[in-house]
């Protein structure tokens, strides 16, 4: 659908009168406080990819029929009719028919906000945050954990002295990392995927064609057919970062080559183990080979990852967009340990899980056959592709039962 502008007054545009900006949002929706949303796309739109959190509703209306009841004078029954909460926000793609619908809706007496930017600025929120020392157990390491309120989307920095390494970067904010490091007076050293994502676009390569930084990939990406030059890190390798050491561990199961990495009591988990989930097995070999990657994501977990100590941080590579922030890490998101342990309650038959697994798999990640092979160097996507390429939910763990 595309936006008409929005209607001004004396020059000025309604939203910026009454517009809530995408970063306001998000730290309304991290702080938990109720949001009111009244989404204008279409039907399709709201139901692929839409704004999510644990006291957000959202009301879908497309603008058509918006626009319709404008037409007619009945945009006060329309509200009436809707039995909004308020304040509410509307949402569009862009920001520009929400400000002319918040309009109408507050001269219907409704008070209503315009969301400026629209869903394409809120795909654009990008916020870290550091994870204290006492929690990583590693006193000579800055962690900061970015998250991608729009997706659900985490990648780490860790700084040691003058070195900085970034694991799991998007490509959208390649520019962040060294900026970040930079602040901290480190260089960016390293940039390590986990493993070959699906969901978004890596940003490995980027952050080591813009910066002196060394691309890390684990050992078994050849395998999978990867088509750039990077280090490998197989299952026990170290990597040094200024005064501290990454310990690669392989992890298989989401991926055949998962390497999850070991910080003193930090765990970047990538894909293998979320604070309340786990990665799903169908996404590198389909349909067919998912039965058998179940089998080894349950493996990975009982016989190997949750033997780690109780303490171990989790700091996991996705979050589900109801997740809640840990207020003991900062509102971080991250778990120990054994409280994921708790809340995954894993069957001790194995059969069962796999069933589990298969019987709870969510929609594949959009346009991940294309996003796939761009992260693994053997295609080329030009920038304004690449942001509308990963638009929407990650959809990478296993759902709920």
């Amino acid at each position: 659908m595309a936006d008409e502008q929005p209607e001004t007054e004396g020059g000025r545009s309604d939203a910026d009168e009454h517009s809530v900006t995408p970063e306001e949002l998000s730290d309304r929706i991290r702080r938990g406080e109720p949001v009111h949303l009244l989404d204008l796309r279409d039907r399709e739109e709201f139901e692929a990819w839409r704004i999510e959190g644990e006291r957000v509703d959202a009301s879908q209306l497309s603008y058509a029929e918006f626009a319709a009841a404008k037409a007619r004078d009945e945009v006060a029954d329309l509200a009436a009719d809707l039995d909004l909460d308020e304040p509410v926000i509307a949402v569009c793609p862009r920001g520009e028919v929400s400000a002319t619908a918040a309009r109408l809706l507050r001269e219907a007496g409704v008070d209503a906000r315009n969301l400026a930017g629209g869903m394409e600025a809120w795909a654009r929120v990008y916020v870290a945050r550091e994870l204290p020392a006492s929690a990583t157990g590693a006193d000579e390491a800055t962690v900061l954990q970015y998250d991608r309120p729009a997706s659900g989307c985490f990648a780490y920095l860790v700084v040691s002295g003058d070195e900085a390494a970034v694991i799991d970067p998007l490509r959208a904010f390649a520019d962040r990392y060294p900026d970040d490091a930079a602040e901290r007076g480190a260089d960016l050293t390293h940039a390590i995927d986990t493993h070959v994502h699906a969901d978004h676009l890596s940003g490995v390569r980027t952050v080591a064609c813009e910066t002196d930084a060394e691309p890390v990939v684990p050992a078994g990406a050849e395998d999978r057919g990867l088509a750039f030059d990077a280090r490998m890190l197989a299952d026990g390798d170290e990597l040094d970062v200024g005064d501290v050491t990454l310990r690669a561990h392989r992890a298989p199961g989401h991926t055949s080559e998962l390497t999850v990495f070991r910080l003193a009591d930090a765990l970047f988990s990538g894909d293998a183990l979320f604070v309340d989930s786990f990665g799903r097995p169908d996404l590198e070999t389909g349909g067919s080979g998912a039965r058998d990657l179940a089998e080894t994501v349950y493996d990975t977990l009982t016989d190997d990852l949750f033997g780690l100590p109780d303490e171990t941080l989790v700091a996991p590579g996705h979050r589900r967009p109801d997740a809640n922030p840990n207020s003991e890490l900062n509102d971080a998101y991250a778990a120990r340990l054994v409280t994921v342990r708790e809340r995954l309650g894993l069957p001790d038959d194995r059969e069962a899980f796999v069933e589990r697994v298969l019987d709870s798999l969510p929609p594949r990640p959009a346009n991940y056959e294309a996003i796939v092979p761009a992260n693994l160097g053997r295609e080329s996507i030009d920038d304004a592709a690449a942001f509308e390429i990963e638009l929407g939910p990650n959809n990478c763990a296993v759902g709920d039962d």
